[in-house]
């Protein structure tokens, strides 16, 4: 199984998952991160990290955002490796809590 980041991550980009990935399977998109799915070991660290709360387990995403499995799997490998937190964006859907 694979987590997957979805909608509220979207012109957000907080980045406070990727520095508790043990696999550093987050990958940076212009507009939103995304998880590699083969390389998930679905350790769930970096749910309770994402302000936003952007982050589902594959099986638990909502229905509205089940299009975002997809997007992930074939974004993430087109995408460079994010390890290190950077500022999010402040995009005009994007919650500012930290």
């Amino acid at each position: 199984m694979t987590h997957v980041v979805c909608q509220p991550c979207f012109d957000c980009k907080y980045t406070n998952c990727v520095v508790v990935c043990p696999v550093e399977c987050f990958y940076e998109g212009e507009q939103l991160l995304y998880i590699q799915p083969d390389e998930c070991i679905d350790c769930e660290a970096c749910v309770p990290e994402c302000p936003v709360e952007a982050i589902y387990q594959e099986d638990d995403v909502p229905e509205e955002w089940k299009d975002f499995i997809a997007l992930n799997a074939e974004m993430a490998p087109k995408c460079p490796s994010i390890t290190e937190q950077r500022p999010p964006l402040e995009g005009p859907l994007c919650n500012r809590r930290k």
